[in-house]
């Protein structure tokens, strides 16, 4: 080799030791290419001496630079494990011949000799020549290799080797007979990737240390910047090689421990991605394997049960640098494995979005589709997590940033869809679901939950009719999901009756809801919810009959459906059948015990009414629905909105703000119902206690102004009566029964064609109510119009034979 004290050499070596340290094998090869005589062909014999000394050297370089070229070029291979020919691989062949000559010649210093051991090594196992990659190691003697004062490119060497050696002693296994023969090499195996993942956290730090440094400086020629280097599969495969095998092993704590140490060193550049990798590695082994009870914190010991199974470290003592740790000084500390995975998830989250790839270009084709599968692994885990807790504001929230580089990928919109109907996020979930169907419009499943929702909680009847249209329209295609698509077009058809003024509206819109039930009753004879539904509708038209017989069938198919019991009981009500009635309903009681105290299902059964067969007296719970009716109308739904936001703003005690808003509801209820109790039983100042209860909560409810109003009218404060009525109805327009009580007490008052103006207003919204028929007939026979009075009557007295105690409307009517 040239002379030390030669000013230009010794820029040269400083050269040659950064390119390898950085990975910059291009230019690595120019600068071998210099240590080789220009005339002279690379795998000619080299003479003795310093000038062959220096011609190895260059030659040793020019091998590494051409192999690792050519594991850049061929990293997919290396993923899937596919070895390489040196017939298909020409850098590959040339490199192995340079390092062949160096070590067959052994003319060059020891420590460029085991270099070059290592390099071959290194070769040979790419090749799928495991054996003799171990030899080549066990030649080199890497375990007695130290990396104190060596140069940075020493610890990427060191750590290839022992991550290539575990890798090629543990694909070397299926030789070995002996089960203590090979216990020992799955501890040798551990041992060497253990020591690779320190060594290659060291490494890289070091690195990063020396490019900022560097940097900083602005020597002349370090054009690359730290956030062009990348990983190379060998430095990946030691970060994680460790861990990834003690869980394949089932070896979950020191798995655990080992992907918790990485994530506490501290980060660099070029391990972001693979941190994000590690994270959601962590996060996932803390949801799927470890339950709560065997929990650790990061900052503890595991349990004395587990501390028994732990192995001993393997990390090799020559290895005197540990890479640095982020301090444990006002650290947060979760408390449980889904506090630990949701934080690991939330810091996942935010780094894919970060590096997220937004460009269409046809360049970056790939790597968007690496940055979606990587975003879409983290937000599925996000999904399980909050989930697990019920926290679906927060998922749709993290959703909702996915949204950006979610172009055309129907899997992130519908999962934003389903966080968005979790959450109470109706409308914005229909405006999603819509997006999701042009997606995949030949997908049943998107516009059966658009209807669910539209249907269910948002009662938007047209757009329920359009989506339930296009499950249709799919045909067979559809497959099971054309019944439904039948069940919700006659649901809709069957609120729309409900929610029309006109009795000729009504009559067609039944009739088409009785011949689309039936039709999907054809399509699916086996399916209760149909024909539970098909029952209801045939009650709603007054064949009472009929609807028993269809009940029957259903409730063959599901003996302990809720509101099917709920319905068999307000059918034999309507036959005056009241003890069966009661039967049924202390039986749904025992089987629902919950249900009063807020099922997602809507009506409980508990809100069935306690039957007394003399006097008539009947509970009703009123909920956004109408306190007569149980009708889910429009005007009913904002009526409900309207007093829940004026209730928040007048609560004056902050605890009650807190907890679901359906335990309040519940709440005012269980007092509403107590008070018409007592004023039932003409305990008027008891009532009048549990109305003060009742209105403390939603002082604004329609529900509680109506109360109020009639125990006014029982005190015979006629006047007061009124006007709480008439502020019942300006909350709810749509209230029959505020209607019907308000009509009534207009005409005590003397204001007969007011009041017979707000009972026909009533009997419009509700034709089938007998009670507003007959209060009809009476301000009619009070002004003479006895024709017309009786008439009224009549129409009364047939519609009570075949009237509930409440009406049927009070089953809810949804998917």
């Amino acid at each position: 080799m040239a002379a030390k004290g030669s000013h230009s050499h010794v820029k040269l070596e400083g050269e040659i030791e950064r390119c390898r340290a950085e990975g910059h094998w291009a230019q690595l090869r120019h600068l071998a290419q210099q240590l080789l005589p220009p005339a002279r062909p690379p795998r000619k014999a080299a003479a003795a001496g310093s000038a062959q000394d220096a011609e190895d050297y260059g030659s040793m370089l020019l091998a590494e630079a051409l192999l690792e070229e050519c594991l850049k070029e061929n990293f997919a291979k290396l993923k899937d494990s596919i070895p390489l020919t040196e017939k298909n691989e020409p850098k590959l062949s040339e490199a192995k011949q340079y390092l062949t000559n160096i070590l067959s010649r052994g003319k060059l210093r020891p420590k460029y000799m085991t270099e070059a051991m290592l390099i071959l090594g290194k070769l040979h196992h790419v090749e799928g020549s495991y054996r003799d990659a171990i030899s080549m190691y066990a030649r080199a003697g890497i375990d007695d290799l130290s990396t104190k004062d060596e140069p940075l490119y020493v610890l990427r060497l060191v750590t290839e080797a022992f991550v290539i050696k575990g890798l090629s002693l543990e694909r070397s296994t299926n030789s070995i007979a002996s089960r203590a023969r090979l216990c020992e090499r799955e501890e040798e195996v551990m041992a060497c990737f253990e020591t690779a993942c320190v060594t290659a956290q060291v490494y890289l730090q070091e690195l990063e240390k020396t490019l900022n440094n560097t940097h900083s400086r602005s020597i002349k020629g370090s054009n690359v910047t730290y956030s062009e280097f990348e990983l190379s599969y060998f430095l990946e495969a030691a970060l994680q090689s460790a861990y990834v095998t003690h869980l394949k092993k089932g070896n979950i704590v020191k798995g655990m421990r080992s992907l918790r140490e990485i994530l506490r060193t501290v980060e660099t550049k070029a391990t972001q991605t693979f941190r994000m990798t590690a994270a959601k590695q962590l996060a996932q082994v803390l949801l799927h394997s470890l339950s709560e009870d065997c929990y650790w914190s990061p900052l503890s010991d595991p349990l004395p049960e587990f501390m028994n199974k732990e192995d001993q470290s393997y990390v090799s003592n020559l290895l005197c640098r540990r890479p640095e740790l982020y301090t444990e000084e006002n650290a947060y500390c979760p408390q449980d494995n889904v506090e630990e995975a949701l934080l690991l998830l939330l810091i996942s989250e935010s780094m894919a979005n970060r590096d997220a790839v937004i460009s269409r270009a046809p360049d970056q084709q790939d790597d968007r589709a690496v940055s979606l599968r990587d975003a879409s692994a983290v937000y599925d885990l996000l999904s399980i997590t909050l989930g697990r807790r019920g926290q679906y504001v927060m998922l749709s929230e993290c959703l909702e940033r996915a949204m950006k580089f979610a172009f055309d990928e129907f899997h992130l919109w519908y999962q934003l869809a389903l966080s968005m109907v979790a959450c109470g996020k109706s409308a914005y979930a229909v405006s999603v679901l819509k997006e999701c169907a042009k997606l995949r419009p030949t997908d049943p499943t998107v516009p059966l939950l658009a209807a669910k929702v539209c249907i269910g909680s948002l009662h938007w009847l047209e757009e329920g009719e359009y989506f339930a249209k296009m499950v249709i329209d799919l045909g067979e295609d559809a497959g099971e999901s054309l019944a439904k698509g039948y069940l919700a077009l006659g649901l809709t058809y069957s609120l729309q009756a409900t929610d029309a003024t006109l009795k000729g509206t009504q009559d067609e819109l039944n009739k088409k809801a009785l011949q689309t039930l039936e039709r999907a009753r054809d399509l699916a004879p086996e399916d209760h919810q149909i024909i539970l539904y098909l029952s209801l509708q045939l009650a709603l038209v007054r064949q009472i009959s009929d609807a028993i017989e269809h009940l029957q069938e259903a409730l063959q198919l599901c003996k302990d459906d809720m509101n099917s019991l709920h319905l068999l009981a307000l059918l034999f009500s309507a036959q005056k059948h009241y003890q069966h009635a009661l039967d049924v309903i202390n039986m749904a009681v025992v089987e629902y015990p919950e249900s009063f105290s807020g099922s997602e299902k809507g009506s409980s059964v508990t809100e069935t009414p306690v039957i007394k067969k003399h006097n008539g007296l009947h509970l009703t719970l009123p909920d956004a629905r109408d306190t007569d009716s149980g009708s889910q109308r429009a005007s009913s739904l904002a009526a409900s909105r309207l007093e829940q936001a004026m209730s928040e703003i007048t609560m004056q005690s902050s605890t009650m703000k807190q907890g679901p808003m359906q335990l309040w509801t519940a709440l005012e209820q269980i007092w509403l119902q107590a008070a018409e109790l007592f004023m039932e039983q003409q305990h008027l100042k008891e009532a009048g206690f549990c109305i003060q209860e009742a209105a403390s909560l939603f002082p604004t409810s329609h529900a509680v102004l109506y109360m109020r109003g009639r125990l006014a009218e029982m005190k015979g404060n006629l006047e007061e009566a009124r006007q709480l009525y008439d502020e019942a109805l300006t909350v709810n327009p749509a209230g029959v029964e505020i209607m019907h009580s308000l009509g009534l007490v207009l005409s005590r008052l003397g204001r007969s064609d007011l009041a017979q103006k707000v009972l026909r207003d009533a009997i419009r919204i509700q034709t089938t109510s007998h009670r507003a028929w007959n209060s009809l007939g009476e301000v009619l026979q009070t002004q003479g119009k006895n024709e017309a009075a009786i008439e009224c009557f009549l129409t009364a007295l047939d519609l009570e034979s075949s009237s509930p105690v409440i009406p049927f409307t009070v089953i809810p009517r949804e998917l």
